[in-house]
C-alpha cells in the first residue's frame, strides 16, 4: 500500500544556525562533561557525533583526543568508526572552542530540492525523498544534515534516522518520530522484513540479466575519518542482488537489492565486478566518468528507488517509491 502524506516546506534563513544541545554546559569555559545517547543519534559515528558537539574544532583535534583516549565511551577507549548505542555514556574532555558561534549556511540548491520531499507520513514516521549532495547527519566536515535541519524547523518534534544514505545518493530515507518506532524499525531492518531497491547505472555492459554478489565487505577509517571499503575475507557478509533494465552502448542501466546494509555494499560490490558506478568519485574510474559529464552527469548515479517496511503501529507492509531525478532521466535520454 502507498499512502501520500500531507507534504511541508522546509526552509531556513540564510544563516541557519544548528546549536547542538547540551544543556547546562559552557563550550567557552569547556570542563569534562558527559552526555547520555538517545535515540537521536544511536548509530552515529562517534567522530562525526563530537564533530557536531565540538563546533569550531579542528578535526585533527577531534581524532587526536579520540586516538589518546581522552573520549570514553562507558569508561572504555572506542575508535573513530565506533557507532554509539541507547544509552551509551560518552565522555568528552576539555576542548576549547571558539568563543564566536558558529554560523551555517546551508545549501540554497539543496533546501530547494526538500520542498515537497515527504513521500510518505504517519504519526510515527516518514519517509523522505533524499537529495544528493545532502548529507543525512553533520560530521565530517559537513556543518548540517537532512536531520538537523528537520530539528531546527520543528524544534519540539522528536527526529531520527531510521538508516542511512550516502551524501552523493538520493531517494528513500526512513525517519522516526519516537523511540518505539525507531527500536520497531530497527528491528525489521534486522529481521530482513525491510526491501530497499536501488537504481544505479554503471561503466560496461553486463552480459548476464540477474547477478548476485555475495563477497565480504571490509571498512577502514583513515586518518582523516575518511571511510574507505574493500572486499575481503576477513570482512562482514555482504549481499547484493543486480538485475538489468537496460544495455547502452557502454553502460548499463540496474536496479539493486541488498540483503545487508553495509556502507558502500552497492558501490564497491559493482567495482568488484568490473561494473563501477557512474559518477562515483572513490571507486569508480576517472575516464568513465570524465565521459559521462558530456551527457550531463554530475553525481553519483545511485538511487534509493524503493523501500518496503512493516508500518510498526499496523503491521501492515507498506511500499514507498521515490521517482528518479529529472537530472539521471536526462542523462539517460542522452546516453547511445
Amino acid at each position: 500500500m502507498i499512502r501520500q502524506g500531507n507534504k511541508f516546506r522546509l526552509t531556513l534563513p540564510d544563516q541557519a544556525r544548528v546549536t547542538p544541545k547540551i544543556e547546562d554546559q559552557n563550550m567557552s569555559n569547556p570542563s569534562v562533561y558527559f552526555i547520555k545517547i538517545d535515540s537521536g543519534n544511536t548509530g552515529q559515528r562517534v567522530d562525526n557525533f563530537l564533530m557536531s558537539k565540538l563546533k569550531g574544532v579542528p578535526k585533527s583535534r577531534i581524532y587526536r583526543i579520540l586516538r589518546k583516549g581522552e573520549v570514553r565511551v562507558n569508561k572504555k577507549r572506542v575508535k573513530p568508526d565506533y557507532r554509539l548505542c541507547l544509552g551509551d555514556e560518552v565522555r568528552i574532555p576539555p576542548v576549547r572552542t571558539s568563543d564566536d558561534p558558529v554560523k551555517l549556511t546551508p545549501n540554497k540548491r539543496a533546501l530547494a530540492l526538500l520542498d515537497d520531499s515527504i513521500l510518505y507520513e504517519d504519526k510515527g514516521m516518514m519517509v523522505l525523498n533524499k537529495p544528493s549532495g545532502l548529507a543525512v547527519h553533520a560530521g565530517s566536515g559537513v556543518d548540517y544534515g537532512l536531520i538537523d535541519i528537520l530539528r531546527e524547523k520543528f524544534p519540539n518534534q522528536h527526529f531520527a534516522l531510521v538508516h542511512r544514505l550516502d551524501r552523493a545518493t538520493s531517494g528513500c530515507l526512513m525517519i522516526a518520530k519516537d523511540r518505539e518506532t525507531l527500536l520497531a524499525l530497527h528491528k525489521a531492518l534486522r529481521d530482513g522484513e525491510c526491501v530497499k531497491v536501488y537504481t544505479l547505472l554503471t561503466k560496461g555492459v553486463w552480459s548476464k540479466r540477474h547477478t548476485t554478489v555475495d563477497a565480504p565487505l571490509d571498512k577502514t577509517t583513515q586518518k582523516h575519518g575518511e571511510r574507505h571499503v574493500t572486499t575481503s575475507d576477513e570482512g562482514k557478509d555482504s549481499v547484493t542482488h543486480f538485475d538489468v533494465i537496460k544495455k547502452f552502448t557502454d553502460a548499463t542501466l540496474l536496479n539493486a537489492k541488498i540483503d545487508t546494509g553495509r556502507t558502500h555494499q552497492i558501490r564497491v560490490h559493482a567495482e568488484h565486478l568490473g561494473f563501477p558506478i557512474a559518477g562515483d568519485e572513490k571507486y569508480g574510474n576517472i575516464a568513465f566518468n570524465k565521459g559521462m559529464r558530456h551527457y550531463g552527469l554530475r553525481r553519483l548515479f545511485l538511487h534509493a528507488s524503493k523501500i518496503t517496511f512493516p508500518n510498526p503501529e499496523t503491521g501492515e507492509m507498506v511500499t514507498v517509491e521515490a521517482p528518479l531525478g529529472e537530472d539521471l532521466q536526462l542523462v539517460i535520454k542522452e546516453l547511445p
